[in-house]
């Protein structure tokens, strides 16, 4: 699969997020405006937020009304149901899952 220059730039905002935090998973998501926010998952005793959810939050609490399209960098194979979700409820086309090095999975 062959992606345009900002879907590959998402992935490479959440391969450098989550590298940069040590993080299990690193998440990347472009809002309407073309805004992108980065983020990797949180797992606190009192609370569990995966990176998806953490950047979609922090596009939703800065105004953005939709999504065009979210990444996901994770040692895992898939994105959780919960992720798909809520990438789906703000109407993103796409939500790229990628292995550490940037490989598309899927």
């Amino acid at each position: 699969m062959t992606l345009d220059a900002e879907d590959s730039k998402i992935i490479t905002l959440a391969r450098a997020t989550r590298a940069r935090n040590g993080a299990r998973e690193g998440a990347a998501v472009r809002d309407e405006t073309g805004r992108t926010y980065s983020a990797t998952n949180v797992d606190l005793a009192s609370l569990t937020l995966s990176a998806v959810q953490v950047a979609v939050a922090m596009a939703v609490s800065s105004g953005a009304q939709s999504l065009e399209a979210a990444a996901l960098v994770t040692d895992g194979e898939n994105a959780s149901e919960n992720d798909e979700a809520v990438v789906r409820e703000l109407g993103a086309k796409a939500l790229y899952v990628a292995g550490p090095d940037g490989t598309l999975r899927g």
